[in-house]
């Protein structure tokens, strides 16, 4: 089931109709998957309506958004362009690392970002973010797959500029993932897609520029499973319902930084106003994102 907030109102959508949910989704994400599909079949019972993609707004706001760092491919590319190191630290291996950005500049299906004033290296990061359905503390693996709700594409825009320098401070990035990230189009609840033996997702991830492809790969390339994550979240710590985890950017491309830190050189070029970047994933959709 798709679920999506529209102009019109939350709503289910089915290919170009929608019908209309009697609560937002910020209200039905808590009442767990099971109540959510059941309230979902009622609202399809009802009379649908026409819908476009212009009609699409950013799907739900979560609590907390933690970004991870899952591709392996990814780090060893954008070390080299961020970090000015090479390789992947060892300590990676250890657990699925994460940072929290912010809850408060989050963009819809189609919206425009601003690009931060002083950036002239921005970028975008092509992600797969699980949303909670259930919270917890110290959740087993077994307890945090029970707790997805759903799935949506995020867009984690980065000024790689910015990032480069206050990464020098050893604290993490700050200002040059703290004014955008993208979410949608909309949430593709967990019955939906089908989990492979190991618990991963094998869905094929695409990113373009103004039509131009730059990356494709794999989500099954995560080095860790949404359940270890979510688990890993939770370990002395709460997650709550509502909750958005962000895979961390795909290899073979998801990103700009990437490819740079592989070229040795800024090519393919940094995003400019009136750039727009089109994300697909398998299984879920498509999220489309331009800088203003």
């Amino acid at each position: 089931m798709r679920l999506a907030t529209l102009r019109q109102g939350a709503a289910v959508v089915d290919g170009d109709t929608a019908y209309a949910l009697p609560m937002p989704l910020d209200e039905l994400i808590p009442l767990g998957l099971e109540r959510a599909l059941e309230i979902g079949a009622e609202a399809k019972q009802g009379k649908g309506f026409a819908y476009g993609e212009v009609d699409l707004l950013l799907p739900f706001k979560p609590p907390s958004v933690r970004d991870f760092v899952t591709f392996e491919s990814h780090v060893e590319g954008v070390r080299r362009s961020v970090d000015n190191a090479s390789g992947v630290p060892e300590a990676w291996y250890d657990a699925p690392t994460f940072y929290f950005t912010n809850p408060h500049a989050l963009y819809g299906p189609g919206a425009a970002i601003p690009r931060p004033v002083t950036c002239r290296a921005l970028d975008f990061e092509l992600e797969v973010g699980v949303v909670l359905g259930r919270g917890g503390s110290d959740l087993t693996e077994a307890e945090a797959a029970d707790a997805v709700f759903g799935y949506t594409i995020v867009n984690d825009w980065s000024a790689r500029d910015l990032q480069s320098r206050e990464m020098q401070v050893g604290l993490g990035p700050a200002k040059g993932k703290d004014f955008a990230t993208s979410i949608g189009p909309w949430i593709v609840t967990a019955d939906e897609l089908a989990l492979s033996s190991d618990g991963s997702l094998d869905l094929d991830c695409r990113v373009s520029v103004n039509g131009t492809p730059v990356g494709q790969d794999r989500l099954s390339h995560m080095h860790w499973t949404f359940a270890e994550m979510i688990a890993y979240a939770s370990r002395d710590s709460v997650v709550l319902p509502g909750d958005l985890l962000a895979s961390g950017t795909t290899g073979g491309g998801g990103c700009l930084a990437e490819l740079w830190g592989r070229a040795g050189a800024q090519v393919p070029p940094p995003l400019e106003p009136g750039d727009v970047v089109t994300m697909e994933v398998e299984g879920i959709g498509t999220l489309t994102g331009s800088v203003a």
